[in-house]
């Protein structure tokens, strides 16, 4: 899983500083009190003129900071800050004055429950992030909670629609992961790294790099042991790399390597400059059977890195795409291909694995469409659309989706093999470059034909083509309709779902597998995650969403499972990860599975506390909500004697029987803070499970499913368009209140049947008369326009 936290740097302010919080441009000083700033030593509020620090992201979200209001500074600024105290958590009485400006749940006498999940989502509030994996686990619970004063989530949307429309799409349609620099594919996850791989590299600048201490990798001053024609070296630059001026036709040679091209898919070229306009630079290779560089093996790559100053510039060459790159590589040498002279900086050249992963552009695309139906920001989608499109056709094409019916993954060292192999005397054979992670589950090795990654495409394409019908429907938007487009990718989804939903089912088990590799092997531990969003996305029909459920739920235990029956729920606030123990398949760099116990490591039988989302969402649709809010209550309990014992890390630590926790240092088998900020997933099955809201262009539609010993359930200060409303749901009725309204009209879907509406002033008092509405499809709605401290209420007529 993306939290492998012996891969992250142990402060949290790295998880910050590339994942959480994107600070803005240096600001000026003195700063004033409340600021909050980013240096390399941290993250620090300032009081009085002080920096404190905030030592952990639980204690960052106590004081109710966020993220959004992060700026960077420079170590110079930050020294001239005095060094206060490291802040411990805010104090109740603080945390108390926040209380009333965030949502509620509300069902009557049961406040005590519902208190405590409304604590542990204000815990996790309003993360921040401009990473692409977690985009459809956030956006769907940050996008409309009303929080402040000003009743407003106009922020987080502002953050989240520029780093939607930010977010890189190289040109073929790949949508880039977004995460903190690291040594493999510069658009792709950090690792596993050129030195895991056994690749090869030269770095001539560690600044910003938590690799290279972590490695003990030398830092290069100079070019020593390279060849070079036409290339001055002028300077060294620590924070920049290598100062070179180039003469015409300027050319470097590595010194000699020898490395598998199976683990050297891409060469990472890191430099800023400028190039004549005519320059044609080429990378070029001499191999252990082809010792002499020869014009039959060149890849030619674009000229343009960032201008000096900018931000750095990776250059990621595809190497693998060129037939004649083969067997082990012994020099590389980049042309310049220029006519005239620049000046460059050279910062590195590496082997890179190809660590892009798969469920990038999906995940970017239900990011966007999130937004849009929050929001109906019609110029987000004039900046975007094209954008859009291009990363569906890249998923559509890539994946293979139209020749096979399910998502294949045609990249190096994704072919679903793992890593090693155990013989029959337990020993292990190695095979670098492959069991690349493709995933959110980053150490394990889906890939090949994908169950995950079908899912995942099946939901986000089914949503896109939801979008392209709106378009179609709405032509006083003024976008480029195609309706073509509408009709090719239902087909794609149906595909998708019918021949998916057999190929990874396991009969036997009655589940469905992860993956099935090159060798045509079938790989199953038990994926409770994949199942789970396959119930939630509607992929597994009703009878198989039945089967996984008797499964998780231990009604019906599996034979060769290690965790069975009540033991899936062991950790308590979630089901465990994966149900079958697993030491055999991983990627190559986690070589050592085996020497943590069972449940002690997130992807061999721990548990993430945000999924736990989709174990109560597929609850509701197959066991209906007396099951989900059954499961809802055992964790508000787990979670309130959490909170007794001083929080997570205290509770944990106080026994390890417990469980360990992930994030910020040693690995550990439980997820919930930190790096995990997927945690607020979980008590937005309150709006979208029980409440039944769903945000839609214009409005949004709802349909309730209570609990029988709920009396209503009302969920207040829900953003929705430009409004906020407070919205109750009762067993025969629904109540709008209007706290902020909207500027257009709300269009609002409900259940089919027939409704009256009547409209009311706070006081109960109507205004005009109650009208019948007849609701035949989703496609029907009732335009509602209210006005602040108005009400409407619909009820069901039998």
């Amino acid at each position: 899983m993306i939290k492998t936290s012996w891969l992250l740097a142990t402060l949290w302010n790295l998880a910050l500083a590339t994942t959480i919080l994107t600070a803005a441009e240096t600001p000026s000083l003195p700063l004033k009190d409340g600021a909050l700033i980013q240096g390399s030593g941290g993250v620090f509020t300032i009081r009085n003129g002080v920096r404190y620090g905030i030592p952990s992201m639980e204690i960052f979200n106590s004081y109710g900071f966020d993220g959004a209001d992060v700026v960077r500074v420079t170590d110079e600024q930050l020294k001239t800050i005095p060094e206060g105290a490291i802040l411990s958590s805010a104090t109740p009485e603080q945390i108390a004055k926040r209380i009333d400006a965030f949502p509620e749940f509300i069902v009557p006498e049961q406040k005590e429950s519902l208190n405590r999940l409304r604590d542990l989502f204000r815990l996790h509030q309003s993360p921040m992030t401009r990473g692409t994996f977690e985009k459809p686990y956030l956006l769907p619970s940050v996008l409309w909670p009303a929080l402040g004063e000003n009743e407003s989530a106009e922020k987080t949307r502002k953050y989240y629609r520029d780093s939607l429309l930010k977010l890189k799409i190289d040109a073929e349609g790949y949508v880039t992961t977004e995460q903190h620099r690291g040594h493999a594919h510069d658009d792709g996850w950090p690792f596993p790294t050129w030195v895991q791989a056994g690749g090869v590299g030269w770095l001539f600048s560690h600044t910003g790099d938590p690799y290279a201490p972590m490695f003990k990798l030398p830092l290069f001053t100079s070019l020593a042991g390279w060849e070079s024609t036409a290339v001055t070296f002028t300077a060294h630059d620590p924070n920049a790399g290598l100062q070179l001026t180039l003469g015409n036709q300027a050319t470097l040679t590595s010194p000699a390597m020898n490395v598998d091209c199976l683990v050297t898919p891409f060469i990472a070229f890191h430099w800023n400059g400028t190039l004549p306009a005519d320059s044609k630079p080429f990378l070029e290779w001499t191999t252990a059977t082809a010792p002499d560089f020869d014009p039959s093996r060149r890849i030619e790559f674009s000229p343009r890195p960032s201008a000096p100053g900018e931000a750095r510039s990776v250059t990621m060459i595809p190497a693998y795409r060129h037939p004649q790159w083969q067997g082990r590589i012994t020099k590389l040498r980049i042309n310049f291909g220029n006519s005239g002279p620049a000046q460059i900086t050279f910062r590195a050249l590496h082997t890179a694995v190809d660590t892009r992963h798969p469920v990038n552009n999906p995940h970017w695309l239900e990011g966007c469409v999130d937004y849009f139906d929050w929001t109906t920001d019609v110029e987000f989608l004039r900046e975007n659309l094209s954008r859009m499109r291009l990363a569906t056709d890249f998923a559509v094409s890539e994946f293979g989706l139209r020749k096979n019916g399910i998502a294949v993954v045609p990249w190096v060292g994704h072919d679903g093999r793992p890593g090693f192999t155990l013989g029959a005397d337990g020993k292990k054979t190695f095979f670098p470059g492959r069991g690349v992670g493709n995933n959110y589950w980053d150490l394990l090795p889906f890939g090949g034909q994908d169950a995950f990654l079908t899912i995942t495409l099946f939901h986000a394409l089914k949503r896109v083509c939801e979008l392209e019908a709106q378009i179609t429907r709405h032509p006083e938007w003024n976008l480029p309709a195609m309706p073509d487009r509408v009709s090719s990718l239902k087909s794609d989804v149906s595909r998708l779902q019918s021949e998916g939903s057999k190929k990874f089912w396991n009969a036997k088990d009655g589940r469905f597998i992860g993956w099935i590799d090159l060798d045509g092997k079938p790989h199953d531990y038990g994926f409770t995650f994949l199942n789970l969003e396959a119930i939630r996305y509607g992929f597994a029909s009703a009878p198989q969403a039945k089967s996984i459920m008797d499964w998780v739920s231990g009604q019906r235990e599996i034979a060769g499972d290690t965790s069975t029956g009540a033991d899936i729920y062991h950790w308590r606030f979630a089901p465990r990860a994966t149900t079958r123990r697993n030491i055999d398949c991983y990627g190559w760099a986690w070589s050592g599975p085996e020497v943590i116990p069972w449940g002690y490591q997130v992807q061999d039988g721990g548990a993430v506390l945000g999924f736990s989302f989709y174990d109560l969402m597929s609850r509701l649709q197959v066991g209906g909500p007396d099951d989900a809010w059954s499961r809802l209550q055992k964790i508000t309990d787990w979670f309130a004697e959490v909170q007794a014992a001083g929080g997570y890390r205290a509770y944990y630590k106080a026994d390890p029987q417990r469980g360990t926790l992930q994030g910020g240092g040693p690995p550990g088998g439980l997820g919930m803070d930190q790096e995990f900020m997927e945690s607020v997933l979980l008590p937005q099955v309150m709006l979208y499970g029980f409440l039944g809201f769903t945000p839609q262009p214009g409005g949004f539609h709802i349909e309730p499913r209570l609990p029988t010993k709920w009396p209503s359930l009302t969920v207040t200060r829900i953003a929705v368009q430009d409004s906020v409303l407070d919205v109750t749901a009762k067993p025969k009725s629904l109540e709008i209140a209007c706290r902020k309204a909207s500027s257009k009209p709300l269009l609002v879907s409900l259940a089919p049947g027939s409704w009256q509406l009547t409209l009311t002033t706070a006081n109960g008092q109507a205004l005009g008369i109650a009208t019948e509405h007849s609701i035949k499809t989703s496609a029907d709605t009732i335009s509602l326009s209210l006005s602040p401290t108005q009400r409407a209420a619909f009820t069901h007529q039998e």
